[in-house]
């Protein structure tokens, strides 16, 4: 995709099948997503929603596709900041691959534009999920009880 585009990269000491369960479940998102869980059925062609603790849609779009435990990818368009929603559909992938004892993750949001406020406020929140992601599937715990 042409445009902007950022990407993490993490391995966390966990089977990709468990990493899974966690990108998709919403019990275990909302422990280190800040309260945030998906409603989806997670089939390609479905719609997706990303829901706040107290009901709204923070980001919705379409379950493009679901190969667990293996791949994920999202249509994904902002819906609660105007000037972010205004620059229209990203698409956020998500890979897992196993590595040893650990699985291996890399998340690449992009979207075609540049430059992009959308990408820009994901670049910031992507690293704190992560982190949190990380820290609960290897301790049990988050790393960051609350949004900063």
């Amino acid at each position: 995709m042409a445009g902007r585009t950022f990407v993490y990269v993490t391995y966390i000491r966990t089977a990709p099948v468990n990493l899974w369960a966690a990108l998709t479940n919403p019990e275990l998102t909302r422990k280190y997503w800040f309260g945030i869980h998906h409603d989806t059925d997670w089939k390609a062609g479905s719609p997706w929603k990303m829901m706040f603790p107290d009901g709204r849609v923070a980001d919705a779009g379409e379950v493009v596709e679901a190969e667990p435990p293996r791949r994920l990818v999202l249509k994904w368009r902002n819906e609660f900041r105007p000037e972010l929603k205004a620059e229209g559909y990203s698409q956020c992938v998500f890979e897992i691959e196993p590595v040893g004892d650990t699985s291996k993750l890399t998340v690449t949001h992009s979207i075609d534009r540049d430059p992009s406020l959308f990408i820009e406020a994901v670049s910031g929140g992507w690293p704190r999920i992560l982190s949190n992601l990380k820290s609960l599937l290897e301790t049990g715990e988050v790393a960051l009880p609350e949004k900063i």
